[in-house]
């Protein structure tokens, strides 16, 4: 598996990505596409168009010419792969694919989306039925939108576009926002284990739903502690830290500890300090030094739902 895929799904419903607009959906809905989890099927069931799939499908083509869907990342950024999924369609497959980006501002309609200019980042590839295909892309362009191209027809599964967030901070100038936002571009560098959920989920829109929307470690068992390092939205001086624990009843860390990262230079940002399980907690900062990276370090293990660090950009 390529490790583009350890990167945030640009295009998740989760992340407020939208299929705006496909060229047919006659057998199952565009929506599928970008929807959180693996495809799911249960064979023999039909509605009034047939076998129902947890994916896109369009109808029999009768004429020359393919389909596609456009997509609306939910936070735009640079693509470094995608995924195209092809799960449970086997006999109605797409046999090729290919999938273009466009960048446009605003908020445009899909007839402005069709009408701009579009890159090739996945040429047209031949597809298997019922698997996954990963394709790297090298394009350090920030793209806002893609579009999904089956030849001629048939069904998908899912569409995953892994890359890093690059939004447009300007909205915030003169303003405190959340340095830690993944939609603001802040990402999870490194952290030292994600047994059972990826560390990017702790700086995710929204609230975690449940533990598995959250970080969470495997159970230690030596003398050390876990530990991650987010890379702020940009360089920045926090002044609010917030760690939710919330629906971690038993496997919250007793203690947590932040420390900033700006260089080689190490800012003491937060004690170590004891938490509660499934608890927002809210923590006032007195630093005065502006940082790029933090690193949270909780004890010994366990899990977090969230983790905010709201401050001004430098």
């Amino acid at each position: 598996m390529s490790r583009f895929t350890d990167l945030p799904d640009l295009a998740l419903r989760a992340l407020g990505g939208s299929v705006v607009a496909a060229s047919d959906e006659s057998f199952a809905e565009k929506e599928s596409l970008i929807r959180p989890g693996r495809p799911g099927f249960l064979a023999e069931t039909f509605g009034n168009k047939g076998q129902v799939y947890d994916g896109w499908e369009t109808r029999r083509r009768r004429e020359p010419g393919h389909d596609w869907a456009l997509v609306r990342l939910g936070l735009p950024g640079v693509i470094r792969g995608v995924v195209i999924d092809t799960a449970w369609f086997k006999g109605n497959y797409p046999p090729y694919a290919s999938v273009e980006a466009t960048a446009v501002e605003g908020h445009p309609s899909p007839a402005e989306l069709l009408a701009a200019p579009w890159t090739e980042i996945v040429p047209k590839t031949g597809l298997k039925g019922d698997a996954e295909h990963h394709f790297d892309v090298a394009d350090e362009t920030r793209y806002t939108h893609v579009r999904l191209t089956i030849h001629p027809d048939g069904g998908v599964a899912r569409l995953r576009v892994h890359g890093e967030v690059r939004p447009d901070l300007s909205v915030h100038d003169g303003l405190s926002l959340d340095l830690a936002a993944l939609a603001n571009g802040a990402l999870v560098t490194s952290c030292s284990n994600d047994f059972y959920s990826a560390p990017n989920n702790v700086i995710a829109p929204g609230l975690a739903r449940h533990q598995a929307e959250g970080w969470e470690t495997a159970r230690r068992r030596d003398d050390g502690n876990d530990w991650l390092v987010i890379r702020l939205a940009g360089r920045g001086l926090i002044r609010l830290a917030e760690i939710d624990t919330t629906n971690l009843l038993f496997n919250a860390p007793g203690q947590v500890s932040l420390t900033g990262l700006d260089g080689a230079r190490e800012v003491p940002l937060l004690p170590v300090t004891r938490l509660q399980p499934d608890t927002p907690h809210r923590f006032r900062l007195s630093h005065r030094d502006p940082v790029t990276h933090v690193r949270v370090d909780i004890y010994p293990d366990g899990g977090l739902a969230r983790v905010r660090l709201h401050g001004h950009l430098t």
